[in-house]
């Protein structure tokens, strides 16, 4: 390796290292937010900020933003045209009845597709015989081989019947004429 590959090489390496990309980023939390705007404010106006910071965050962790609780969406969203309060799923009580034929329905679907999965595992753990897997083996296998013919006859200028006969008079199957 040459000085000047050398040279190049360590400059991107450094590059690379040197960027801001690879590294975490200086992290702010309101706390340091704070604790900064506390020197250059009054005290009076970072007692105020403080009040309105503390009613909004999160009373365990400070840095957390503010705990929504079991907020009321349908109060705020109710009247958009497109926002629905009735039959909303995990809003909607069920009976015993409707729940216990949802849990029937459930468990023929699942027992359906379980065994739609046990057939096809089956099937694609057949090598031989009429499988899927097979027919596309088979495929293959013809399309390359007659690829590999139509090309020997381009090189050679043997037909592909007559590749054959020669294959089955190298392989002892007919008679050497």
């Amino acid at each position: 390796m040459s000085i000047s590959n050398f040279f190049t090489v360590y400059l991107m390496i450094l590059s690379i290292t040197s960027t801001f990309a690879f590294t975490n980023p200086p992290i702010v939390t309101r706390s340091s937010v704070l604790t900064s705007a506390r020197f250059t404010a009054t005290s009076s106006e970072t007692d105020d900020e403080i009040d309105k910071t503390s009613t909004t965050q999160n009373p365990d962790n400070p840095d957390l933003p503010e705990l929504k609780g079991d907020f009321n969406w349908d109060e705020k969203f109710g009247n958009d045209d497109d926002w629905i309060t009735e039959n909303v799923p995990g809003r909607i009580v069920l009976n015993e009845i409707a729940l216990a034929e949802q849990v029937t329905a459930l468990d023929k679907l699942e027992e359906k597709w379980n065994k739609m999965k046990r057939r096809k595992d089956y099937n694609d753990a057949l090598i031989l015989g009429w499988t899927e897997r097979a027919e596309m083996y088979n495929g293959r296998y013809a399309m390359f081989f007659l690829v590999v013919g139509l090309l020997t006859e381009y090189w050679t200028g043997v037909s592909m019947p007559g590749q054959v006969e020669e294959m089955l008079r190298v392989g002892g199957f007919i008679g050497f004429d």
